[in-house]
Formats: C-alpha cells, sequence, structure tokens
C-alpha cells in the first residue's frame, strides 16, 4: 500500500473511533494499522486496529471496518503447549457488525463479498452486533466479518494475539 492510502485510512478510522466516542492518544492515532490482508483491496477487505495491549495472557482491541469492508475467513490455531488458539469476544461499540461462524448456514445474509473472495468463504452461520452487543469465537473456529453500511467498530477482548500464526481460507491473504 502506499503512503497516501495509509494516511487517507488512517483519517477515515479516526473519525469513525470519534463517531463511536472512542478516545485515543496521539501515540495510538499515529500506531493504527492498517491491513489490507496483502490482497490490495483495501476498500474491500482489510481491517483498521488499534492495539491497546498484547502480552502473553490477554489482548485488548478496537477493530474498525469501513462500509461493508471484510476481514476475510480465518481461524486462530494452536500455536503451542501454552497457548492453545485465541478465542476472542467481540463487541459492537458502533454500527453494525455481520459475523459469520461454523454452524448452520443462514439464509438471505446480509453480507455483500465481492465476486472474487466467496470461493474462499466457508462458514455461513450469520450473528449480526449491533451496539452494545456481543459474540465469543471459541479457538481455532473458523469466521469472517463484515461491516454493514455505515461501518463498524468492534472492540475485540482475547487471549493473545499472534496475527502471523492466523490460518486464512484465501491464498491470497498475507498477514503479518
Amino acid at each position: 500500500m502506499d503512503t497516501s492510502l495509509i494516511s487517507t485510512a488512517r483519517i477515515r478510522t479516526i473519525e469513525m473511533l470519534d463517531r463511536a466516542k472512542i478516545v485515543l492518544t496521539e501515540t495510538e492515532k499515529q500506531n493504527i494499522e492498517i491491513a489490507d490482508l496483502g490482497v490490495g483491496d483495501l476498500e474491500h477487505v482489510g481491517i483498521e486496529v488499534v492495539q491497546y495491549i498484547n502480552n502473553d495472557r490477554y489482548c485488548a482491541k478496537e477493530l474498525v471496518l469501513f462500509p461493508w469492508q471484510v476481514c476475510l475467513e480465518h481461524r486462530h490455531p494452536k500455536v503451542s503447549e501454552t497457548n492453545p488458539g485465541k478465542m476472542e469476544t467481540f463487541r459492537c461499540r458502533w454500527g453494525e457488525v455481520y459475523l459469520y461462524t461454523e454452524g448452520d448456514p443462514t439464509p438471505n445474509p446480509k453480507a455483500r463479498v465481492p465476486e472474487t473472495y466467496l470461493p474462499h468463504l466457508n462458514v455461513w452461520n450469520e450473528v449480526i452486533l449491533l451496539p452494545g452487543e456481543q459474540y465469543t469465537i471459541p479457538k481455532n473456529t473458523l469466521h469472517w466479518f463484515q461491516a454493514g453500511p455505515d461501518g463498524c467498530v468492534v472492540s475485540e477482548f482475547s487471549s493473545s494475539s499472534t496475527d502471523e500464526n492466523d490460518v486464512f481460507t484465501d491464498p491470497r491473504v498475507r498477514r503479518v
């Protein structure tokens, strides 16, 4: 991604966090991660992340997705004998998020995913989160999520996060 795209995405992210009444320090604003997941299509695929803390016991983040932006399907597998994989709770703070997990597929889901990514989405059990609602995703569970028409801000509370160990079903994804 070029620096102009990153800068514009960071400004949009800060604006969305402001709408959600989430206050960041200047350092946190400068350190917002803009991740296009290596597919080079940030408007449709990616995630913007503010990480507050991540240690060997727990992690806390804000996740921002622009309108209809998708974080593609993945799971958090066992990493070691002492790290059985990340378990995470998503709490919607602003907007609307469509979360898809293992389970019975939802007829007529709300997701609007560009055709090129559909072959790599295998789970369609839809959980819709509105502000104040939350859902916990067990470790090693396939899941993906998409923002609604206005975008979304989601607080993530989880066990340790090791993004480099996440397993994505789309082979184009590169997560560092």
